[in-house]
């Protein structure tokens, strides 16, 4: 029986109340928060999105990246800002559904103490490996892991991050045994498969497309149910070999919960506009993402709480740990 892994990687936190805060952002300056390193996808996409989102707020929206914790430490400093609409989260749904449960001191459930904006952008992972490895295909890439002196390793951006629970997931399709070597940031670990040093990745488009079309890395596989048009000649895991296994991740923005409904209503609004602006549209297809469907915001908050509630499941079903 062929068992099939959905990954629905959303990015968007359940309401819950908090003091308000007072007054209104209009005018002020925005703090976009990136919990990743510089480079990396939602780093890429963050910052593709912020210059529209500007001209539709009418007011400026920097970029910040607090990397850390597979994203952990940058999601909870927003959750910990004041709640007036100045500083916001772009962030993957590890952060806001995964990560919680993998804390061992600070418990913090950021499901409950954030709130969505909305969705910004969907996506599949590219499966890259180290040109240099002596294989073009991804049967070839299974069976010299299974070779008894196969030394595979794939990287992620931090424990419990969206391309570590990829890596998990096509392991155990695939029957491997790969070493995981935790980084700061999709950026970095990318970087130790183009030298050699690891194996492979999961990584999402926005930084791999380049690095695979200048042939720095090889692209075997994308993991969605179609191929992507900026590697059209890149076949999906099922056409590659291993049906059933379809993992997606997702964008989002983020305010700390609490923060009034007015300006939530004011970020919504903007936020929807600049992101199906033609110009990201057209970003987002480059790096081949594609523009999220339009969601409203107590429809987020619900798809939240449920993926929250799979992920607590699965996480101890694997015993992650954070490290």
């Amino acid at each position: 029986m062929k068992r099939r892994h959905l990954l629905p990687l959303l990015a968007a936190p359940a309401l819950i109340t908090r003091a308000r805060a007072q007054g209104s952002a209009q005018g002020r300056p925005i703090t976009l928060i990136v919990p990743y390193a510089a480079g990396g996808g939602t780093d890429i996409v963050a910052r593709e999105l912020a210059p529209i989102l500007m001209e539709q707020l009418g007011q400026s929206v920097v970029v910040e990246n607090r990397g850390g914790a597979a994203g952990h430490v940058g999601a909870t400093s927003v959750a910990r800002a004041r709640p007036d609409g100045t500083t916001l989260l772009f962030a993957v749904s590890t952060n806001i559904v995964v990560n919680p449960h993998l804390q061992r001191t600070d418990k913090i459930n950021l499901s409950s103490v954030l709130s969505p904006v909305t969705k910004a952008s969907s996506y599949q992972y590219v499966l890259v490996i180290d040109p240099k490895l002596p294989v073009t295909s991804l049967q070839e890439l299974i069976a010299a892991g299974k070779q008894p002196n196969a030394d595979f390793s794939f990287s992620s951006g931090g424990v419990g991050s969206n391309n570590h629970l990829a890596g998990i997931l096509f392991a155990e399709a695939a029957g491997l045994q790969m070493e995981h070597i935790s980084y700061r940031g999709t950026a970095p670990a990318l970087q130790d498969v183009v030298t050699g040093r690891v194996t492979m990745n999961f990584s999402s488009p926005p930084p791999a497309v380049p690095l695979a079309k200048e042939g720095r890395l090889r692209a075997l596989a994308v993991t969605g149910n179609h191929r992507l048009p900026s590697l059209p000649d890149v076949p999906t895991l099922s056409e590659a070999g291993l049906p059933g296994i379809v993992i997606l991740g997702w964008h989002g923005i983020f305010a700390p919960a609490g923060t009034p409904v007015g300006e939530m209503s004011r970020l919504e609004a903007a936020a929807n506009k600049a992101i199906r602006d033609p110009r990201f549209a057209r970003s987002l297809e480059r790096d081949g993402l594609e523009v999220a469907t339009a969601q409203p915001r107590a429809d987020f908050a619900v798809a939240i709480r449920e993926e929250y509630e799979f992920w607590g499941k699965k996480v101890r079903e694997l015993d992650l740990k954070a490290e």
